[in-house]
Parts: C-alpha cells; sequence; structure tokens
C-alpha cells in the first residue's frame, strides 16, 4: 500500500515541494541583498546614536514594505495545500470509483485511508517546519533593525516557530475531510478553501489575541515589538470621539484623522512635539491593549497544539466517516 501510495500522489508531493520551492526561492533571492544591506547597519557604531538610527530607518524604508507583501502573499500558501494536495488525496478516488477495487483486495477501509494520508501529512509539516527556519533567516534583518511589527504580528506569526508546520497540516486535513464528504474534486477544493479561510479569519482577528489576557496600559511608551490589539482615548472616564481629540488640537493645528494618526496644518508651531504628551497634559488618557513579544513561544505552543489536535481530529473523522460510509 505504501509503494500504491506513492505512485497515486507522488505529483501532489512533488506540487507540494515544488510551491515551496518557488517560494524558498524567491526569499533566497531578495534575502541575500538584504543580509548584505543590513551588514552595513549592524556595523554601524554606537548602535544608539542618530546617524546608526537613521541608517536603520532608511533600511527598513527600503526593505520592509516588500517583505510585508511578501508574507502577505505567503498567507495562500497552506490553503493550497490543503485544496491541491488534500482535497483530491480520496476524493479522486470516490469520485472515478476506484476505491472499489482497492476494498476487494483484503484491505481494509480504514488502513487504505490511514495508509494515503499518513505518509503525506507527515510529509507535509515536515516541509512546513523546514520552510518556517528560511522564513526566521530572512526576516532576521528586518527584527535586527528594530521594526515596529514584532514576531506577534499577524502576517509574520504563521510562519514562525511551530505556527506554518502546524496551519499546513490543518489545512491538509481539512482538505481530505472535504474530500470524503463531498467526493468530488473541484468541489472539494472550494469547500477546502472557504473553511480555511474561515477557520484563519477567525484565529488571526478573534481568537489568538485571547490566548492569554491582554496587557492593558496608560503609558505612551509601548514596546516596538509589542501586538497592539486596541487603543483608545478616554477623558474623565469617558471614551473621549474624534471631535472632542480634534477640538482639544484646534489650537496648535494638528488634526486627528485617526486616534493615533495625527496631521500637522500649515500653521502649528513648529516647537510643537508630540500630540499624544499634548493630550495628556489636557486632560487625556490613552489605553492601550497589547500582547508583549515575550509572549511569542508561549502563543506559538497554544496555537500548534490545538492546531494538531484539530488536525488529528478530523483525520480521525475522515477514516471514521470511510469505514461508516456506503460505497
Amino acid at each position: 500500500m505504501t509503494w500504491i501510495t506513492w505512485r497515486q500522489h507522488r505529483l501532489a508531493l512533488a506540487g507540494v515541494i515544488a510551491l515551496l520551492g518557488v517560494a524558498a526561492a524567491y526569499l533566497l533571492i531578495t534575502g541575500l541583498p538584504m543580509h548584505q544591506a543590513y551588514g552595513a547597519v549592524s556595523a554601524c557604531r554606537p548602535a544608539g546614536s542618530g546617524v546608526c538610527q537613521q541608517a536603520a530607518n532608511d533600511f527598513l524604508d527600503t526593505y520592509a514594505p516588500g517583505v510585508g507583501v511578501t508574507l502577505g502573499v505567503f498567507q495562500v500558501i497552506p490553503a493550497l495545500i490543503g485544496a491541491f494536495a488534500g482535497a483530491p488525496l480520496l476524493a479522486r478516488e470516490f469520485e472515478t470509483g476506484t476505491f472499489r477495487y482497492t476494498w476487494t483486495q483484503g484491505f481494509g477501509r480504514a488502513r487504505w485511508a490511514l495508509a494515503k494520508i499518513a505518509p503525506l501529512a507527515v510529509a507535509v509539516a515536515v516541509a512546513g517546519g523546514a520552510f518556517t527556519l528560511l522564513v526566521s533567516w530572512y526576516m532576521q534583518p528586518i527584527f535586527g533593525a528594530g521594526d515596529h511589527n514584532g514576531p506577534l504580528y499577524p502576517t509574520l506569526f504563521d510562519f514562525l516557530g511551530v505556527a506554518l508546520a502546524a496551519w499546513m497540516l490543518a489545512a491538509f486535513a481539512i482538505g481530505v475531510l472535504a474530500g470524503v464528504l463531498v467526493r468530488r474534486v473541484i468541489p472539494a477544493i472550494f469547500a477546502t478553501l472557504a473553511a480555511w479561510a474561515g477557520l484563519a479569519f477567525v484565529t488571526g482577528i478573534f481568537l489568538r489575541q485571547h490566548y492569554e489576557a491582554p496587557l492593558v496600559t496608560s503609558s505612551p511608551n509601548i514596546p516596538a515589538s509589542a501586538w497592539v490589539i486596541s487603543q483608545g482615548w478616554f477623558r474623565g472616564g469617558n471614551p473621549a470621539s474624534l471631535d472632542m481629540i480634534n477640538q482639544t488640537l484646534r489650537p496648535v493645528d494638528v488634526q486627528a484623522v485617526t486616534p493615533e494618526l495625527f496631521q500637522p496644518g500649515p500653521a502649528a508651531p513648529a516647537t510643537f512635539g508630540d500630540p499624544v504628551k499634548y493630550l495628556i497634559q489636557h486632560g487625556y488618557t490613552q489605553l492601550t491593549t497589547y500582547q508583549p513579544a515575550s509572549r511569542f513561544w508561549p502563543f506559538q505552543w497554544i496555537e500548534g497544539g490545538w492546531l494538531l489536535a484539530l488536525s488529528l481530529l478530523l483525520i480521525a473523522a475522515t477514516v471514521w466517516l470511510v469505514r461508516r460510509r456506503a460505497t
């Protein structure tokens, strides 16, 4: 059965390797010049001087936007693996009817399903772990230059630690289960993409920020690498509206576009400092809810753990359905 699985699904495995290979080649091609440019930043002494800080800022202005776009595009990698490696795995067998011949060869349904699922699941998880190491190398200069988006940043967290391997495994398990439920390859692919997108959205927007209780502070000095969940202004214990903030800033010709973004006007005093400090001096309190970067590994193990449990549950459900469902 191992040989048959290899013969049947070697193209799917080759597709996974090709997808990650293309992504890895892009990271190497763009990462090597970025590492070379960062060499001048890391060699600047003293590191806290204005010249060195300016060099670090120039480096981030040059490379950080591209890195952000790259990681944003790479978010689809687990979904593609689940849709095109996981969904067809059993769905094609049911769609073409070849499973009937297999079941007449004295090979039990459960054993047949596990023999097809387990090797590819392990390969997908291992490939995800290997790709994570490359992403970590790729991000070293950005972190070293002091980028304000720390390792908990949503589009980055998924590609560090154990999260990527866990997400790829979960996407694969979702695809396999969708294939058994739908029994048609194309609908199973779309079902996988929809299910994965929903799970990723709920996790990134709602679930992850509550792995541990977030910290709340009124200090304006938030660690640069922290994951800021929300910020709001209060005055007299009540929330302050944007109109109230702009009314306070009007004498110095500064406008608050959002509670976090301020736009000085042409009449703003040249000596005017930080709008945040100005508002604090005028009776406002800024409350920031955030997760510190020090929680990166606890969050990784929490997310990796529940994704692994979910993957095993989905695979177990798939095997159970294969055993129970009529041909």
